[in-house]
């Protein structure tokens, strides 16, 4: 191998081992296990799939080897592969939310999100009821929903609903007649409801109205929608109602709790459980400025000269609530300063406008941050949306307090957890949740297997030192180390063998206590049958190895040759080998006889 600094070296290493990679910093040992071993068994792999399959993955280019025999397919597990995607979540990335969702959607209690009561099944007659104490004369469109956010052209659904006799449908809220085509894009989810019945509320229609609800519950197993014409949709289920608040949740589906998926996810922050909002210490960063002196640091508002638009607000406003744009900030008035901010709602101030016969006009004024947040969603130009985030933050959302998902669905609870509460929950007390969870002998029947697997792989994250970490804790947050054993516990729950593993320092950032626990899993990934080549400096690692390559003897050009290929024992006695004079204790580092005084202070 002659990839980056490598000297034309040859080397053996044994399969099925924990194999690992040591030497100076920059004396080729990524050279040798990432550049060459991986890239030459990724590029193996991905030639041996269709032409077709290949145009999806990126081969990489056949690094500078004359052979490599033996070699297994490759996995990388670095440092540089962590999601900055802000959807992505530690329970994303493990996919144990995806057994959360499958527990909450079929074992889950329903609580109404206003008053908090236990929701139960609703009868025909309890949706009849609720329908006919809506005020006399009103109109309304009994539908049926058939098909609820799903992609296709449904030309199935139309010609069914043609032949039982309906006359109309509302397709992604059109309404369409049946007699003519309906076409619908193949890749577009949609939303279709056949109109059951056109019925206007009086005495009398009890009756009807039961046989149209009826219908539209056998058509859709149980769900029924009824418009009030030109005005809103009201939901019903048979399935989950509220009967004091009138609430109607639909059945509970897996699709339902995933936050990045509409129908789940918070309308307010579409799931991302935060929004951008002006931060008012970056409008006005230093109050002890005056707004002539420049206090206020939002685009377009920074200017005071005669005659600009900023000027004349100012004026006004210091007429009002008598300051002058010499008068510092923090001398100001609290309802000034919230005026300036906010605006003055539907409170008139005189403007001194020059052009205007008089030299008057008066209106509110709309408040900087009021200003800044309509410019923000109306303008096109991505220089002036660049220029406003300058000045912005990011909040957790109002309505679902940071948790991503819609209020009916955090109403949902397992255990007296709503599903986004046991995410925030840290891993190990995730775990012991799980052992302490009590449910019912037919509950316990659909969840068994369900809570097998997410404990399953909630033990993997606590074995590799992760116990600490939260589901909910966004992936872009994580450091290189975390990241890379994250993908190292999902590796321990693909159960694969015979696969070449190389991870890059992942005893980096870990807890000294901590390593046995790292060393136990790489183990266990080697005792499957898989072969693992771990690029480390750290002592335990080292010495925990079934075989050692170092690389050296210097870094840069000095590096690249092969030192020492062997087990533990023998790099002890290797006089060229630095890494091993010192685990042999010939070389070491001293700790100083005399420490620097301090200066009383400690950190504890």
């Amino acid at each position: 191998a002659r990839e980056h600094n490598l000297k034309n070296i040859e080397v053996w290493i044994p399969r099925d081992k924990l194999v690992v990679l040591t030497g100076l910093s920059g004396s080729g040992k990524s050279s040798l296990a990432f550049d060459t071993i991986y890239a030459e068994g990724q590029r193996r792999y991905v030639e041996s799939l269709s032409s077709y399959a290949r145009q999806f993955l990126g081969q990489m280019d056949k690094p500078d080897v004359d052979f490599i025999e033996g070699l297994s397919p490759a996995i990388s597990i670095d440092q540089k592969t962590t999601s900055k995607n802000p959807r992505s979540t530690v329970g994303t990335v493990t996919e144990i939310y995806d057994y959360l969702r499958l527990l909450w959607a079929r074992v889950g209690t329903p609580h109404c999100p206003k008053c908090g009561k236990e929701i139960k099944q609703q009868t025909i007659d309890q949706i009849v009821d609720q329908l006919l104490a809506l005020p006399p004369r009103t109109k309304l469109q009994i539908l049926a929903p058939v098909v609820r956010q799903r992609k296709g052209e449904h030309v199935k659904i139309f010609t069914e609903a043609r032949k039982s006799g309906y006359v109309r449908v509302r397709v992604d809220g059109n309404l369409y007649d049946l007699s003519e085509e309906i076409k619908l894009e193949k890749n577009k989810k949609h939303n279709i409801e056949i109109v059951v019945d056109r019925i206007v509320i009086k005495d009398g229609i009890r009756s009807r109205l039961t046989d149209s609800v009826e219908t539209a519950c056998a058509q859709t197993g149980g769900l029924v929608m009824a418009e009030i014409v030109g005005s809103k949709t009201l939901s019903f289920s048979q399935n989950y109602a509220c009967e004091d608040c009138g609430i109607s949740i639909e059945e509970l589906t897996p699709r339902m709790f995933s936050f990045n998926n509409p129908y789940g996810a918070c309308p307010v922050c579409t799931g991302l459980g935060v929004q951008m909002k002006i931060d008012p210490d970056s409008i006005i960063p230093n109050r002890k400025l005056s707004l002539r002196k420049g206090a206020v640091q939002a685009s377009g508002w920074t200017n005071c000269d005669t005659g600009s638009i900023a000027r004349m607000y100012y004026d006004a406003l210091g007429k009002r609530f008598n300051f002058t744009l010499d008068t510092p900030v923090e001398k100001m008035s609290e309802q000034a300063v919230h005026a300036l901010l906010y605006g003055t709602g539907e409170e008139k101030l005189t403007l001194r406008v020059s052009r205007y016969s008089g030299g008057k006009m008066e209106q509110p004024f709309e408040g900087i941050i009021t200003n800044l947040e309509r410019r923000y969603k109306e303008t096109t130009s991505e220089w002036a949306r660049a220029e406003i985030e300058e000045s912005m933050r990011e909040t957790p959302c109002p309505a679902c307090g940071g948790r991503r998902l819609k209020k009916e669905l955090l109403a949902v609870t397992v255990g007296g957890l709503n599903i986004m509460e046991f995410c925030e929950k840290p891993v190990s007390k995730g775990l012991e949740f799980f052992e302490q969870l009590h449910l019912t002998e037919q509950q316990n029947r659909i969840a068994q297997r369900i809570v097998k697997e997410a404990c399953a792989r909630l033990g993997f994250l606590n074995n590799v030192g992760l116990g600490y970490l939260t589901l909910a804790r966004a992936s872009a947050t994580l450091s290189g180390g975390e990241s890379q054993r994250i993908r190292l516990a999902t590796q321990i729950g693909s159960a694969l063998m015979g696969v070449l593993y190389i991870l890059d320092e992942p005893s980096i950032g870990l807890h000294q206590r901590d390593n046995d626990k790292l060393l136990s899993t790489l183990k266990s990934l080697r005792d499957m049958g898989n072969t693992l080549l771990v690029v480390e400096h750290d002592e335990d690692t080292i010495r925990a190895a079934d075989y050692i390559v170092d690389v050296g003897p210097g870094a840069g050009t000095n590096g690249g040759n092969i030192v020492y290929a062997g087990d533990v024992q023998g790099i002890l006695t290797c006089e060229e080998s630095v890494t091993g004079q010192y685990l042999s204790g010939k070389r070491r580092i001293l700790v100083p006889k005399q420490r620097r005084i301090g200066n009383g202070k400690w950190l504890t």
